[in-house]
């Protein structure tokens, strides 16, 4: 889904500030409703650490900071800050490279071969297309053809608690 203007607008104004702290911004949605709109941010630590509800709290606050001088979103709305979770969204190419090797779901805007979810190995990443392979069957899909992407968490071993995704609403 491509960004609104607004959410450009947003994430010029936040993204310099998160990575200054050592944050890198995942992703960024503007939710509107009649009553009170939600912006909803995803990130992650620079240094591949886990993220804490700490962590959560310091974005929230930094960025309440930033949109009260800024003030680019006109009504109320609510932040969320989260981190991406195990099933972290891919967002563009850089991640998919970041990710080479690692399990992944693709679904697609339209059906190919019939099915518009596939589920594989980050086989290889070139500017315009990833290619996943899905039992022995290299799958190649452009950008415009994918509707999302995410990560598909790895099995958890017994006695491994799973880890929450944070969430922190300022």
């Amino acid at each position: 889904m491509l960004p609104t203007v607004l959410e450009q607008r947003l994430r010029v104004i936040i993204e310099p500030s998160l990575r200054a702290l050592g944050y890198g911004l995942v992703s960024l949605r503007m939710m509107e409703s009649k009553s009170r709109g939600s912006l909803q941010l995803l990130a992650e630590r620079q240094d591949e650490t886990p993220m804490s509800i700490r962590d959560c709290e310091q974005i929230s606050h930094t960025v309440s900071a930033l949109l009260d001088v800024e003030d680019p979103i006109s009504g109320p709305y609510q932040l969320e800050v989260s981190s991406p979770g195990l099933d972290r969204p891919l967002m563009d190419a850089e991640d998919f490279r970041r990710f080479l090797g690692r399990r992944a779901r693709i679904e697609l805007k339209l059906p190919v071969e019939g099915r518009k979810r596939f589920a594989g190995i980050i086989e290889e990443v070139k500017d315009h297309e990833v290619a996943l392979l899905c039992d022995g069957v290299a799958h190649r899909f452009t950008w415009d053809a994918m509707h999302s992407a995410r990560l598909q968490p790895e099995e958890i071993k017994p006695g491994k608690p799973r880890r929450q995704k944070k969430k922190y609403k300022h």
